[in-house]
Order: C-alpha cells, then structure tokens, then sequence
C-alpha cells in the first residue's frame, strides 16, 4: 500500500472516530501516524529530481523573501509585474507561470524578493500538480502572500490553508511554549507548568511511542492541543507570517470590498485599476517586521566589537540629539547615525 494510499486509511478512520475524552489518546497516535506520512510524501524520493524540480531552485537575495502563493488565476503574476521590474506572464488562463520567477521589490532601503510561484490545486500537499515544488518554495518565505479572488466564494481561502497546514506551514501562529529534547537514557521525564485542558500526560507518552522516542525531557509552558505537540516532536514546522491579498475587487460591490478588507491579516486591490498597490507595499513591509543591521549593511567589519567604539544616533530612537549609543542600539527609519571605529 502506497503513502497516499495509507494517508487516506487513516483520514477516513479520524473521521468514524467520535470525539470525546475515551479517543483521545487513539485520535493522537492516528494524528501522528498522519504527520510522519505527509511529511513522507512532501520528502518525495531521495533523488536527484528532475529538470522541472530543479528549475525552482531560486537563490535567496536581499533581506527578506516573499512567497506569492494561489489558485491558478487569481492575478499573481499581474501583482508581481505591477510592483516590480519583472515581466511575468499573464494571460486569461489557467496555469500561465510554469515555474518560479523572481522580481525585486525596493522599499525603505530594503531588497524585498518577490517569488511568483505556479498556482497550486487541491492536493498539492500529497504532491499533485506541480504542488511538492511549490511548497518546498513556500517553506523558505518569510512572509506568504496568499493570493485570493475577490470574485470567488471564501472556500477558496480555507482550501489553501489546508494545504499549506498538512504540509507543516502554520500560518500567522508561533512555535508552542514547550522544551522537548530526545536523550539516550533515563526514559520520559514530563513536566507541565500549568494545567492542560488539550492534552494529557497519557496521550503525550503515547505519541512520543509513536515515533519511537522512550526517552526525552518534555516541559510544557502552554496549554497546548495534541497537533501542537506533535509539531513540537515532528520538529519540520515553519511559522510564517502570511497576509491575504484579495485582487480583482474592481469587479466586485463595495460592501464586498469593505467585508474582505475587515478581516484580519487582509488588504484588497485591484491590479486592473492599480487600486491600494501602495498601501499592499506598505502591509508587507510591516508584516516582514525587518530589523535592519546599519553597521552590518555599511561593512561588516564595523559590527565586529573589536572594531567598533561608539555610534552617535539622531533621530526617533534616541532620547536626545545626538545619543551616544551601542551596537545593541535598535535604530528607527530615517535615523542619521555616525560611527567611530577603533
């Protein structure tokens, strides 16, 4: 029986399985023996892989990396020639981009790059389409750009959630607050800071025989879920920020528009009518959250202690003009700063 084969055996027996605090425990193993196969099936076979896989292979440059991920038609690539110097294809059918193409987005000082990667469909996470690739892609982002259309119904939004999820991709969410390290001897030494309303001593020990770990510290500080566990265990999650653009809203009613616009983490556009694609700039920009390394960026050796004496700072950072500062000194846009070197 093959990996997709088994991860439909297993979904299907989840599903018959009443929820209640007698399955538990039963519900965690399943749930596990469901994490190591999708993770299985994202891996793929340990080969070399193919002209078209390896034709994803973009370099990371500048200082952040944005991953712009949809449907097929729901204006990726439009958005990516619109807010950067890349032609990328755009026609009124599906499947336009084959592959991924990169463009360059400068703000505030900052090298943003873009990555216009192929629409995904339902079952990308089991590796149909071309979806192995485009996670693999997705995975390396700082922020997603999950491109949605404003013409469609909301499903659409839920599906790609899914899909990203099943393939250790949490959206928006933090690592849980717990300690957990594997060690040769002494057997599981579990500890919970607070009381846990998800999950029970039981059903942890029980996951953690799943995957053939008998002996491990596990300090939990978080009333956390049983699926928030096993991410901790499976150790292959990525916690990325994402903000859900929703083009075409030119061809929808304002009080669509202001209902899409009201939600959290979204902003509306319309590429057609070059409608918000500044204030789209702006949301990336305060959802990347970069921190920028001002000795760092002039020349590395000034970030060096050895080398570095002193910076005098003016500007929004300071508590007055000019403030003699550290290298631990967090400095605001638009800050002028001098540094002495030794």
């Amino acid at each position: 029986m093959g990996v997709q084969e088994r991860i439909k055996d297993i979904e299907t027996e989840m599903s018959r399985t009443q929820k209640n605090k007698a399955t538990e425990g039963h519900l965690g193993i399943l749930k596990a023996k469901l994490a190591r196969l999708r993770r299985e099936a994202l891996e793929g076979p340990k080969s070399g892989g193919n002209a078209a896989e390896r034709g994803f292979e973009v370099v990371k440059y500048g200082d952040a990396r944005v991953a712009v991920v949809g449907f097929p038609s729901t204006g990726k690539s439009t958005f990516l020639s619109a807010v950067t110097e890349t032609e990328s294809e755009a026609a009124n059918y599906e499947f336009t981009t084959l592959t991924c193409v990169p463009g360059i987005l400068t703000h505030k000082g900052a090298t943003i790059q873009l990555l216009d990667l192929p629409g995904i469909i339902e079952g990308a996470s089991q590796g149909k389409g071309r979806g192995r690739q485009v996670i693999a892609v997705a995975r390396s982002a700082d922020l997603i750009l999950l491109m949605l259309d404003a013409t469609k119904s909301d499903i659409q939004r839920t599906l790609l959630e899914r899909e990203l999820e099943a393939v250790g991709i949490r959206l928006n969410k933090t690592p849980p607050d717990v300690y957990f390290k594997p060690k040769k001897s002494g057997g599981i030494a579990f500890t919970a800071t607070l009381p846990l309303t998800h999950i029970t001593e039981s059903v942890c020990r029980n996951i953690l025989k799943e995957y053939k770990i008998h002996n491990a510290d596990v300090v939990i500080r978080q009333d956390i879920s049983i699926d928030e566990m096993i991410d901790v265990i499976d150790d292959n999650r990525q916690y990325i920020r994402c903000l859900y653009l929703y083009s075409k809203v030119d061809a929808v009613s304002l009080e669509e528009v202001n209902r899409l616009a009201h939600q959290e983490n979204s902003v509306v556009m319309s590429c057609y009518l070059k409608l918000n694609l500044e204030y789209v700039i702006e949301q990336i920009w305060e959802h990347l959250g970069l921190c920028r390394d001002a000795c760092k960026s002039i020349h590395r050796s000034l970030a060096d202690p050895s080398q570095f004496r002193y910076a005098l700072v003016w500007g929004r950072s300071t508590k007055h003009d000019p403030q003699r500062v550290g290298l631990q000194h967090k400095l605001t846009d638009e800050d002028v700063l001098q540094i002495m070197s030794k």
